[in-house]
């Protein structure tokens, strides 16, 4: 029982070095999405080296922007603000199914893409951002129908066999 109460203690004393939602902001290589927060304490090898894919198959949720390419986003600007060179993170996201929608044009969509500001600064922090060839066949969706920057692959499978041999990891989030 004092072991817990012990616990409880700390737990609460630790509290206020957490950070909290107003606490969250967007960094440097992807200016308006990708919030994060600085973790105290945190310490990254200097010569750390990332190499992470994304697997994007959901589809966004309304007009909101998709959750994993604002998570590819804080990627980006987490190791930044945490002093990892630009040149040492490398980030490919890999479209398919439903969520080809986020990557694909106003004029395909017949309405306004939400992700448009997002994939725009994605490629601009130097992003690989590439649409499943299978998935682009079984929607009718051509290189002209994408956002710029987005590239159509072979296939997802493709994409992560290849990205996997250039030495990437899979994000598991």
């Amino acid at each position: 029982m004092r072991l817990t109460v012990l616990a409880a203690a700390a737990f609460c004393l630790a509290l206020p070095a957490l950070a909290g939602p107003d606490d969250f902001a967007a960094g440097p290589r992807v200016p308006s999405y990708g919030k994060t927060v600085p973790v105290p304490g945190a310490v990254l090898p200097a010569d750390a080296r990332f190499k992470v894919a994304f697997d994007l198959a959901a589809a966004s949720e309304g007009e909101a922007v998709n959750r994993n390419l604002d998570s590819a986003a804080r990627l980006f600007n987490m190791h930044a603000l945490a002093g990892v060179p630009d040149e040492n993170v490398s980030v490919a996201i890999v479209v398919h199914g439903p969520a080809a929608m986020d990557v694909i044009n106003d004029a395909k969509r017949d309405s306004p893409n939400p992700n448009a500001g997002l994939v725009a600064e994605l490629v601009a922090a130097g992003a690989s951002i590439q649409l499943c060839g299978q998935t682009a066949a079984s929607r009718n969706i051509t290189q002209d129908d994408l956002l710029p920057g987005v590239t159509l692959s072979l296939s997802a499978m493709t994409a992560h066999a290849l990205l996997q041999q250039d030495g990437y990891t899979l994000n598991p989030f």
